[in-house]
């Protein structure tokens, strides 16, 4: 029962800072990209932030929307060669912003998971 309940803050957690780190994201991404990638990189960010705000409401159905969100980020960043440009240009900021989100993610996409099969095996 703790280690589910401790599980369940380590996410929470990383929703969090997905949505703390879309406000380092968001001022980078304005002078970089053309308007319409800034906007829906910022309706992707607006989706976090109400998925977060379920999760501080104590609402289960925000994990598996969580979970949708993480595989779509890493869905539409990774393959993205400008990405791996910043860490090799010397934009160290943009580097590690896209480094730490993609860690940020990836570990959402494995933990979210675990915690929904153990809380269904919980019933």
């Amino acid at each position: 029962m703790k280690s589910q309940s401790s599980l369940r803050r380590w996410i929470d957690a990383l929703i969090y800072l997905s949505v703390a780190l879309g406000l380092v994201l968001l001022p980078q991404l304005f002078f970089m990209v053309p308007m319409w990638l800034f906007y829906s990189v910022l309706t992707g960010w607006l989706a976090y932030v109400l998925v977060a705000a379920a999760v501080a409401s104590g609402r289960q159905a925000a994990y598996p929307f969580a979970l949708v969100l993480a595989i779509i980020t890493l869905f539409v960043s990774l393959p993205q060669p400008e990405h791996y440009a910043f860490l090799s240009t010397g934009f160290l900021l943009a580097g590690m912003t896209f480094l730490i989100g993609s860690a940020l993610q990836l570990a959402l996409i494995i933990l979210i998971p675990i915690y929904l099969v153990r809380r269904r095996n919980k019933r």
